[in-house]
């Protein structure tokens, strides 16, 4: 067994493996439709069993000892996972294969959702009211779906695909934006929802009276929403950089660093600096573990995969890294940590909820 950070860098190192295996099995088609479609579905419930759970789990999941407690949490999540993406495959995505892109957009809305509600809201105001673990979940989780249907609808436009394969009319809510720019905003906000985690919500606990839900919640939303506006505009329309390759290249590997240093580090580097400059410092560390290990995935793809092509019009390199880090690697991570507690790796059994 191992203290943290030598713990986390050992079960990162196992997870991605085991992740690159994984992705092995399978062709690119089906890898980068049903595979990550399906395991996205699970990433809302890993989440809140992360975050809400990690809490205050139910009565039934406490009183077990590893690893059937893993087990446990591992089975209901997959038979949430298996409802929740029955339900959106035969609503958001018709009923209809190859699975329609609306269905797959919606799905990163759902998670997207769910971070907000849970981490910037701290599910407010569902857990202030709502004592039963089990019902305060499920009441997130419905939340979390019903408030993406409501952005996908009023945000989310597919008229851009008219004419294509693809497009499938009476599946597009026809909303403000193009659906790919949306989708890639709505990346960009949890993006920056992670660089605010790393300052530990500086400067906004300089305020007691701020950091109290729901002020904290709108105050952590509106100071996300605005940096998110000047980082995609600066990133698309400044700097010129297709919204999909900035999805792929920057942002979730960012995401996926800042993941490696809260969650499988437990937040353990950095320790003796104070706020602001310990943020800054591991914003520039998530970013950097994050492209280097997105590059390590890219640089093995040919061997794992196929000769992949970048860039428009099928971004496949671009795809294939999203769904490489976000859909599998992602929740494996959360589940190993948070749901088997490092496996016995950890020489003390952490919290490592994502703060």
């Amino acid at each position: 067994m191992f203290r943290q950070p030598v713990a986390g860098i050992l079960a990162s190192i196992l997870i991605m493996s085991l992740s690159l295996g994984f992705i092995s099995l399978f062709s690119f088609e089906l890898f980068t439709g049903w595979v990550s479609y399906s395991l996205m579905c699970i990433i809302p419930i890993s989440i809140m069993v992360g975050v809400v759970w990690g809490r205050n789990p139910p009565a039934f999941i406490a009183r077990l000892k590893q690893p059937i407690r893993g087990l446990c949490l591992l089975g209901v999540t997959i038979t949430g996972g298996l409802i929740a993406g029955a339900v959106m495959f035969h609503t958001i995505g018709g009923g209809i294969t190859p699975l329609a892109p609306m269905l797959i957009q919606f799905t990163i809305i759902t998670i997207g959702t769910t971070f907000w509600i849970t981490i910037i809201m701290g599910g407010w105001p569902i857990l202030p009211n709502i004592k039963s673990p089990v019902l305060a979940g499920l009441a997130i989780l419905v939340a979390a779906y019903v408030i993406s249907f409501g952005l996908f609808k009023v945000f989310y436009s597919y008229e851009f695909l008219i004419g294509t394969p693809v497009y499938v009319a009476n599946l597009d809510p026809k909303g403000l934006f193009n659906a790919w720019g949306a989708t890639v905003f709505y990346v960009t906000f949890i993006t920056v929802m992670f660089g605010i985690l790393h300052l530990d919500l500086w400067p906004i606990t300089k305020s007691p009276t701020l950091m109290q839900q729901p002020a904290l919640g709108l105050i952590f939303t509106s100071i996300t929403l605005f940096v998110s506006i000047i980082v995609y505009y600066l990133a698309v329309f400044v700097f010129g950089i297709n919204p999909v390759t900035f999805m792929a290249t920057g942002l979730i590997p960012f995401v996926f660093g800042s993941v490696i240093i809260l969650n499988m580090l437990q937040d353990s580097l950095f320790a003796g600096f104070a706020q602001p400059l310990k943020g800054i410092i591991k914003i520039g560390a998530a970013l950097v573990i994050g492209l280097v290990l997105a590059n390590i995935f890219l640089t093995l793809s040919p061997i794992i995969t196929r000769e992949l092509s970048a860039g428009p019009p099928v971004f496949e390199r671009e795809i294939w890294l999203a769904s490489a880090l976000l859909s599998v690697t992602f929740p494996f991570l959360v589940i190993f940590a948070d749901y088997f507690r490092f496996g016995g790796l950890l020489k003390k059994d952490g919290d490592m909820r994502i703060k």
